[in-house]
């Protein structure tokens, strides 16, 4: 992966009546993102008409650009709106110019009724709002609808579904363009959970009231100081309080994946910040993480990324490469390699 030489704009288009809510998640994480002590995102709100733009809250927000911004900008993230299935011809221009200019281009929740009226999605993978699926089906049957997903991403276009996972598709945005290790210490940052799957459920249920005063929050934020030890079940209820039994049930309740789903999702990640951030041979990536083995780390690394470890790390190491050795100087062979050119 090449890191963006430049400071990536993104333009955020709030179409009357905009989620507050979605709104503010781009501004927010993209806002965080801090490379080399230089801001790596530059975001814009803008709206069709400049000036007061309605709310699904009732309130008025003040947009001062107009959607001349999109054609500045490298990415373009649609806001969800409350009229979904009426959007403004001028959006809908806006897109499909930033489309055929191959602008990345991003919508959550609803905002996906835009993509899709601009022709964006026809023949591709995307996501909504589970509540509104039935509808984006019957409207655009041409779409390859994702049941059940946090966000899909087909080329260029992504697409979330409602709310929080918002954060999911921003998150996995920053991770693209600037690897694991700056994604997750954004989410750090911004105190919502490190970078999760696409296709993690979108359907968790709802939290229960906690028993006995015991939060999961704690024992998750313990398990990842100690990764790279072999947690189990057991572990996990031990240092929470509870059985096997109440762990696992309140657990996924609360995630929406088991404890143990977690704990690798966890691992993979820690291991692909380590691919990224250190020339550790891959043995002791893999112990620090707590896979074990280089052949674990492999297995597991090329099931979630399609890479293997070495081709990950030589396409998003954050090192710097290697000066040139010296003429007559001994050379030797690099554990990581410089940055490569990056596919969108």
């Amino acid at each position: 992966m090449t890191v963006p030489s430049r400071v990536q704009r993104v333009a955020v288009i709030a179409a009357p009546p905009v989620s507050m809510f979605n709104l503010a998640i781009p501004e927010m994480l993209f806002g965080k993102v801090e490379i080399d002590g230089a801001p790596g995102y530059e975001t814009v709100i803008c709206a069709p008409d400049p000036g007061p733009v309605p709310t699904t809250g009732g309130l008025d927000l003040v947009v001062p650009h107009g959607l001349d911004a999109v054609a500045a900008a490298d990415t373009v993230v649609l806001a969800g709106s409350g009229s979904s299935t009426d959007p403004d011809p001028r959006v809908l221009d806006a897109l499909r110019a930033a489309a055929a200019r191959g602008r990345r281009i991003a919508s959550i929740c609803t905002g996906a009724f835009a993509l899709a009226e601009a022709g964006l999605l026809d023949g591709r993978a995307a996501t909504t709002y589970w509540t509104y699926r039935p509808l984006l089906a019957a409207r655009h049957p041409a779409i390859d609808l994702q049941d059940d997903v946090l966000f899909v991403q087909d080329g260029p276009v992504l697409t979330s579904s409602g709310y929080a996972a918002g954060i999911d598709l921003c998150l996995h945005v920053i991770r693209t363009d600037y690897g694991a290790a700056v994604a997750n210490t954004v989410a750090r940052q911004a105190l919502v959970a490190p970078v999760r799957p696409g296709g993690q459920t979108q359907f968790t249920q709802t939290p229960l009231p906690p028993e006995r005063g015991v939060s999961f929050a704690d024992t998750r934020a313990w398990a990842m100081e100690h990764l790279d030890e072999p947690l189990g079940l057991t572990d996990l209820a031990r240092h929470a309080g509870v059985s096997v039994r109440t762990l696992s049930r309140r657990f996924h309740a609360e995630t929406g994946v088991s404890p143990l789903q977690w704990l690798l999702h966890q691992r993979v990640e820690r291991a692909k910040e380590l691919l990224e951030t250190t020339t550790l041979p891959m043995d002791a990536v893999a112990r620090a993480c707590g896979l074990g083995t280089a052949d674990s780390l492999r297995h597991h690394l090329l099931r979630r990324t399609g890479l293997t470890p070495r081709a990950y790390r030589a396409s998003f190491t954050r090192l710097p490469a290697p000066s040139a050795a010296p003429q007559g100087a001994p050379t030797h062979p690099r554990t990581a390699t410089g940055p490569s050119s990056r596919a969108s």
